[in-house]
C-alpha cells in the first residue's frame, strides 16, 4: 500500500511527462486511489459534455456502473457539477438526491476539478465503509485535481 504522499508524487511525475496522454494519467489515478487507499472501494472521473448539462464518465477503477451519463443537478456527481463544490456524503442513505452506484456503497466523495477557474469534471469516490472521508481526503483530491488540471492545460 502506498501512502498519499507517495501517490501524490506519482501523480506529480505523471502530470511532468509529456510522454503520458491525459488518458492514461486519469487509468493510473483510478487504479492507484482504488488499490492502495482502503476506503476508497470505487474511483472515477466524469466530465462536463460541451453542448448539454450532462456529465459524462470517462474512466474508473471499481465495479462496473451504470452511470456513465448523469445529468447536472441528480445525484451526488450531478450536484457538483451545479454548486462547483466539493461533496461529502457520510451516510448516502440519508441523501434524498442520491443514484446508488451499488447497493454496497455507504459513503461518497466528489471534488470537482477546475481548469481555468471554470468546472469541467469531477473525481468520485465511493466507500463500502459508512463515514469514510474527512478533510484530509477532500484535500487529497484536490491536490490529485490541481495534477490533472496541470495535465490538461499542458
Amino acid at each position: 500500500m502506498k501512502s498519499y504522499k507517495d501517490i501524490i508524487r506519482i501523480i506529480k511525475q505523471l502530470a511532468d511527462d509529456k510522454n503520458i496522454s491525459l488518458e492514461v494519467m486519469l487509468v493510473t489515478i483510478c487504479e492507484l486511489l482504488q488499490k492502495n487507499i482502503d476506503h476508497y472501494d470505487w474511483v472515477g472521473f466524469y466530465f462536463h459534455d460541451t453542448l448539454h448539462p450532462v456529465l459524462h464518465l470517462k474512466t474508473f477503477a471499481g465495479d462496473p456502473t451504470d452511470h456513465i451519463e448523469i445529468p447536472f443537478g441528480k445525484g451526488i456527481c450531478g450536484q457538483v457539477a451545479v454548486s462547483n463544490q466539493s461533496f461529502l456524503v457520510e451516510d448516502v442513505s440519508q441523501q434524498d438526491n442520491y443514484i446508488a452506484c451499488s447497493l454496497r456503497v455507504k459513503s461518497e466523495l466528489v471534488v470537482p476539478l477546475f481548469v481555468n477557474n471554470k468546472n469541467i469534471g469531477q473525481i468520485d469516490i465511493d466507500s463500502h465503509k459508512l463515514r469514510a472521508f474527512s478533510k484530509k481526503d477532500v484535500e487529497f483530491l484536490e491536490e490529485i485535481n490541481s495534477y490533472v488540471s496541470l495535465k490538461i492545460r499542458t
